[in-house]
């Protein structure tokens, strides 16, 4: 029993260590900054809501890959009703969001996601992969 008081010493000090980055968040900490995501042309209209599309275009986009590789579906109805020609990243997306840069690679950095769409594809005014 005369290690007891050194024991909850010892606990208190390892959780406020551990706790420290929590609360220097809450208490002084700053909020990171969205990042300012730039399009590449005056269209408007994206092919699905731009809400919708934060949250699900890789569940789009992963969808689109399996049906046409595996279905050799080419069109996409939008929730809208319209009809978009071609179910592929290069014909839909980078017509409108045509600077990686300033708009995919932002997004994904600031998610901390490392994309393997340019895998396959090339990067828009880039030559080859």
């Amino acid at each position: 029993m005369h290690d007891a008081m050194k024991v909850i010493i010892g606990l208190v000090i390892f959780l406020g260590l551990v706790t420290a980055p929590f609360w220097f968040n809450t208490v002084g900490g700053t909020s990171a900054r969205q990042p300012e995501l730039v399009v590449g042309t005056d269209v408007k209209e994206c092919i699905e809501p731009t809400g919708w599309m934060r949250a699900y275009h890789m569940d789009l986009l992963n969808q689109w890959r399996d049906e046409v590789v595996r279905e050799g579906k080419k069109d996409f109805v939008s929730s809208t009703g319209k009809t978009w020609e071609h179910m592929k990243l290069t014909g839909t997306c980078l017509d409108c969001h045509t600077q990686k840069d300033k708009f995919c690679d932002r997004c994904h950095d600031y998610s901390g996601v490392k994309p393997y769409c340019w895998d396959c594809h090339i990067v828009p005014g880039k030559e080859g992969k």
